[in-house]
């Protein structure tokens, strides 16, 4: 019975996705919240929701090798659940099929039985087919994503990078040295692994729940630190962290600063602020001033002008999280291509309205979470095209085929005196 809530929570949850177009995690989050599930089937949950968003071009594929004729929406969400389990996770033939079936009415019953036993019946050849498909398909990723790649990043990284994207994320976490040192929180933690290439990085096997709450670390990837180490804070100085919540960065920054200066952290969304106030104050951040401002509306609120001008300027600016698919599993099926031109136009907008808040020899760090040349590289190079006082310094990325981690891109610029 609790592996059945667990599927039917999966299915609910599923659907509402589909419906609502709500992003999955708060979805999840919301259903989770409101069921009494042991931790083995609030897992196994996570599992069937965030693998069928992986694999839906690919599900949606055998059930057309199944069926040919049009099938009701709502038996293609159970149908993608019986599959992931039978061809991807490797549930026990006898349990996927039954278990999966109970989830539809008693006249929907015989079409589903009929259709997963057939593919029990059929699995060598249908895998066969699959592997024979395009990559779009058997790596289940929008066609123009897996082109851009190709050509961006040629064809056998393009085909990395979609495996990646379908791999279940590492759990890392950054090590608040304000509140606790290296070897103390190794020795409290000792299931934490470190990280060799950024020893202030663990990862762990499960969420560490307890050195969260005391806040001796922060759950985020090792490249979200590219940003802020070529930004290099120093202790007292004054420091603009543009769109700051949930607050990796800020925290981060702080803690390079040794918790001493200031650190203006703005967001456009009241929801996040509070969230990034939380983590502050349980972090032991005591530098930070936090206010609302949305960067594309031009006029820029005068107590952030008052504070001005700034001796060092973040923007982790809203981008098309490529970088980050495997966390965000259900990105890839929001985007559009015409998605990056206006995301480009709206980063230039906020890298702008930041320069004159910048100090002479100022420096100003643009990063973005996106692996698209169309918001790294093409921004930096337009936003240099009228501004001669600035000058490009370095720019550092992270690739997830290349380095093992997700993807991040940081320039690095200084205004001229």
């Amino acid at each position: 019975m609790a592996r059945l809530s667990a599927r039917r929570i999966a299915l609910e949850a599923l659907r509402t996705w589909r419906k609502e177009r709500r992003f999955a995690d708060s979805i999840v989050s919301e259903f989770l919240a409101k069921a009494e599930l042991a931790d083995s089937d609030r897992a196994f949950a996570l599992e069937l929701v965030y693998g069928v968003l992986r694999n839906l071009t690919l599900l949606d594929f055998w059930i057309g090798c199944l069926r040919t004729s049009k099938l009701q929406v709502d038996l293609r969400d159970v149908l993608r659940l019986g599959l992931y389990q039978l061809f991807l996770i490797k549930t026990a033939p006898h349990a996927a099929v039954h278990e999966t079936v109970g989830l539809v009415p008693q006249r929907q019953r015989p079409i589903v039985n009929a259709m997963l036993r057939a593919a029990v019946r059929r699995q060598s050849e249908l895998l066969g087919r699959a592997d024979a498909e395009p990559l779009f398909v058997r790596a289940s990723h929008p066609p123009f994503l897996v082109e851009r790649w190709q050509q961006h990043f040629g064809a056998q990284h393009a085909e990395e990078l979609c495996k990646w994207n379908n791999l279940p994320a590492p759990v890392y976490g950054r090590i608040n040295q304000l509140g606790i040192d290296r070897e103390e929180f190794l020795r409290l933690y000792p299931n934490s692994l470190p990280v060799a290439r950024n020893p202030e990085f663990v990862e762990f096997d499960v969420i560490p729940m307890a050195a969260i709450s005391r806040g001796h670390c922060y759950v985020q990837d090792p490249s979200t630190a590219i940003a802020c180490q070529i930004l290099s804070p120093r202790a007292g100085e004054k420091i603009l962290d543009a769109c700051a919540a949930p607050g990796g960065k800020t925290g981060y920054i702080a803690q390079l600063m040794k918790n001493r200066g200031t650190i203006v952290a703005c967001d456009r969304d009241p929801g996040r602020l509070q969230i990034l106030k939380e983590n502050m104050a349980r972090l032991g951040v005591g530098i930070v001033h936090i206010l609302e401002h949305d960067w594309t509306r031009g006029h820029v609120p005068a107590e952030i002008v008052s504070m001005a001008p700034f001796h060092r300027i973040l923007l982790d600016a809203p981008c098309s999280n490529t970088g980050v698919m495997r966390r965000r599993v259900d990105v890839r099926w929001r985007l559009q291509p015409g998605d990056f031109p206006r995301l480009q136009q709206q980063q230039l907008k906020m890298l702008r309205s930041l320069v004159p808040l910048l100090e002479p020899q100022g420096v100003l760090v643009y990063s973005t979470c996106s692996l698209e040349s169309d918001e790294n590289e093409q921004v930096t190079r337009l936003f240099l095209d009228g501004l001669p006082d600035l000058r490009p310094m370095e720019e550092e990325r992270s690739l997830p085929f290349r380095d093992g981690f997700d993807g991040a891109f940081a320039a690095k610029f200084i205004r001229s005196a």
